[in-house]
């Protein structure tokens, strides 16, 4: 049985996921899509849902939850808070930060938004991802916030962060990107960190500083 399909509006997510029951409804079928198994022994047989939300094999008696394993396992904040945050961070346009994830979802804390995002896009990094491939061009930049106190341009001196950039080039447009801050732009890290993020035999492109390797791999 195929998994659940997922609201493709925000009016549908409103009306598929009005509350936590809905929530763990979904979870439990994304989990097991084809019955319950038993994580531990396999079995099909479960108990009903317990007070704490807990599902209870019948054959070896082992606990487990529709959360576990996932970013929201054994959070305190409502799992439809969760399916709203995320649901936010997948669609928001460029991105979304914590203070606006807090205002829009009407989060007390700021630290528990700030949380919930970075678990959040943790978790959409794929661990898989395969490195960049054909001809990628390397960058490096820094980025960050001005620096109260200065004037004009300097106020873009403080608080910067080295950056690396990979793009793989396709035709008049680009591909897959990697970014990567970095401790600094010495040839030995700016190495290290192309060959973390390039397949064997690239062809490397840069702005031609010696720093990094601009040679085929």
């Amino acid at each position: 049985m195929a998994r659940p399909s997922f609201p493709r509006s925000i009016v549908e997510f409103q009306r598929r996921f009005p509350d936590d029951a809905a929530c763990r409804a979904y979870l439990f079928e994304s989990r097991w899509p084809d019955g319950y198994r038993c994580p531990r022994c396999g079995g099909a047989q479960a108990g009903a849902e317990h007070r704490r939300h807990l599902w209870q094999c019948k054959d070896c008696g082992h606990q487990t939850s529709v959360t576990a394993g996932t970013v929201m396992h054994k959070t305190r904040t409502p799992l439809s808070l969760w399916f709203w945050a995320a649901y936010l961070v997948a669609t928001h346009t460029p991105g979304i930060s914590a203070v606006q994830l807090q205002r829009q979802l009407g989060i007390s804390r700021y630290e528990t938004a700030w949380l919930m995002l970075q678990k959040l896009r943790r978790a959409m990094v794929a661990p898989e991802r395969e490195p960049l491939r054909g001809e990628v061009e390397v960058d490096e930049a820094l980025v960050g916030g001005r620096r109260e106190g200065l004037r004009g341009g300097r106020q873009r001196d403080g608080g910067k962060a080295l950056v690396g950039v990979g793009v793989e080039i396709r035709g008049q447009g680009s591909g897959r990107l990697r970014l990567g801050v970095l401790p600094d732009a010495s040839q030995t890290t700016l190495t290290g960190w192309v060959k973390a993020i390039v397949a064997p035999a690239a062809i490397i492109h840069t702005d031609g500083w010696p720093g990094p390797p601009n040679a085929s791999r």
